[in-house]
């Protein structure tokens, strides 16, 4: 009979059981749940309902268990139906009455609460490890570019020429506010619901803050049915690696596309492609395609839990057993995805002479050309005109707009003049974007020294968060 079977003349089936098992899930916070029994025991010693002995036992095996489960020497089994009950069942076991005393002032309700945010919290902090990694990865990438120049796109035609670094530091960008949204899961899953019971509290005088600071909790919950039946944090979580799986994707993406023959702009490392079964001179770019794959996965775990918790009556519902499964797997599936790009950026070969042979293609000083015109007096509206019809010619010749004999730019319009060379120049027009936040190597010197203030700065936040339960070994 199950612990809580006092009211029940029989067994539930042995289908049902398995079905309402959520053991083969929550059993990854073991660590989690074992902290919180530790931290409650000892707070009811404390407090004089129950006595130093039995809180000094509890702790002892409770220690014990999680050495077994450590070293892979614990049997679960489905029949306690998930993590909770498996470990207090063990324990009782194993040092008698003082383990059926644990649960005093406590319900499942608030102890998986307890266990899913320091569960919540120290997958934060992983992603959060993983997320800077990445960055620097990708700052280091970005600095050993140079001056590599490539065709800059919207639309994936060409538009104007850009640092090969600036395009790189868009993504350090990206994953920087990734970052702070991890930031803010970590905030939101950073309160204690432990004292809160079933729904409405206890008549036990609990020193909830206690347990609070024990496990590393910044604060404690003020309702108690608040406490018990949100999932919040976790849906901030899932929102934080969905968005970060996309960014992640977009840089696949582009990878995909670098790799191809056709663009050629990048090498991968043998150790990050894969080859054909049939073709024995492919070179697969397989892992940034896996990766923009698993984006699917994470996106579709935050909608399940959106799902699952829309139409929830207030307080605690067996449906929240369904919270647990997609947030580890998003997590689980997002660093993976993180430490995998990590060493495609960190191993792959620019190729810059490709991407220079390339900007002979597709008419990059276009916009310069109307602006050269503009900075002499023709209204840019105009101006757009007159180099429409110069690309036109330059289609019709075959060539690149900067391949247009200076007869042709002359007859276009009398303000031209033999320096037009400068606006038709690769480089010059790189070296043209000065503003704040543009491509010319100038301004993208002071953007290098922002995106690293932004790297010391998350790395001094990230060791100034409160304590974590680390994760198991399962």
């Amino acid at each position: 009979m199950a612990l809580w079977g006092g009211r029940f003349e029989e067994n539930v089936a042995e289908a049902t059981q398995e079905f309402g098992a959520s053991l083969p899930v929550d059993r990854a916070l073991y660590r989690q749940d074992i902290a919180g029994s530790i931290a409650h025991a000892t707070m009811l010693a404390q407090q004089g309902i129950i006595t130093s002995d039995d809180a000094a036992a509890i702790e002892r095996g409770l220690r014990d268990i999680e050495r077994d489960i450590d070293a892979g020497n614990f049997t679960f089994d489905i029949n306690d139906e998930d993590i909770h009950m498996s470990i207090e069942a063990e324990l009782t076991r194993r040092i008698g009455g003082a383990g059926a005393r644990l649960h005093t002032g406590r319900s499942r309700n608030d102890q998986v609460a307890t266990d899913t945010r320091l569960a919540a919290k120290a997958l934060a902090k992983e992603l959060m490890e993983a997320n800077l990694t990445l960055r620097k990865t990708l700052v280091e990438a970005a600095h050993n570019a140079g001056d590599t120049v490539l065709p800059g796109m919207t639309h994936l035609q060409h538009a104007q020429p850009v640092l090969f670094a600036h395009h790189l530091l868009a993504y350090a960008w990206m994953f920087a506010r990734d970052f702070g949204r991890l930031e803010a899961a970590f905030d939101a899953a950073d309160a204690s619901p432990l004292g809160a019971a079933a729904l409405a509290g206890t008549s036990y005088p609990l020193d909830r803050e206690a347990t609070a600071w024990t496990l590393g909790f910044s604060r404690v919950i003020e309702n108690s049915m608040d406490a018990v039946s949100d999932r919040d944090f976790l849906l901030d979580l899932e929102y934080a690696c969905s968005v970060m799986a996309v960014h992640l994707s977009r840089l696949s993406e582009e990878i995909v596309l670098w790799s191809s023959q056709e663009f050629g702009f990048i090498t991968l490392s043998d150790a990050f492609s894969t080859g054909s079964s049939i073709m024995p001179q492919k070179k697969n770019p397989d892992f940034a395609e896996l990766i923009r794959g698993k984006t699917g996965r994470v996106v579709g775990d935050l909608v399940q839990l959106l799902v699952t918790v829309k139409g929830l009556p207030l307080a605690y519902n067996k449906d929240l057993q369904e919270d647990k499964e997609g947030a580890l797997d998003a997590a689980h599936t997002l660093i993976s995805c993180l430490n995998v790009m990590k060493g495609m950026v960190g191993t792959w070969t620019v190729n810059a002479g490709r991407m220079r042979q390339v900007m002979a293609r597709g008419h990059l000083a276009a916009t310069d050309v109307a602006d050269y015109l503009a900075k002499r007096g023709m209204p840019f509206r105009e101006a757009h005109a007159v180099v429409g019809h110069l690309v036109l010619e330059a289609e019709h010749r075959g060539v690149d707009i900067s391949e247009l004999p200076f007869e042709v730019f002359r007859e276009a319009s009398d303000l031209i003049d033999s320096d037009i060379t400068d606006a038709l120049d690769i480089d010059a027009v790189v070296a043209a974007r000065t503003t704040r936040g543009g491509t010319a190597p100038s301004a993208v010197e002071v953007q290098f020294a922002r995106v690293e203030e932004g790297l010391v700065n998350d790395e001094a936040a990230l060791a100034e968060l409160t304590p974590v339960v680390e994760m198991g070994a399962l």
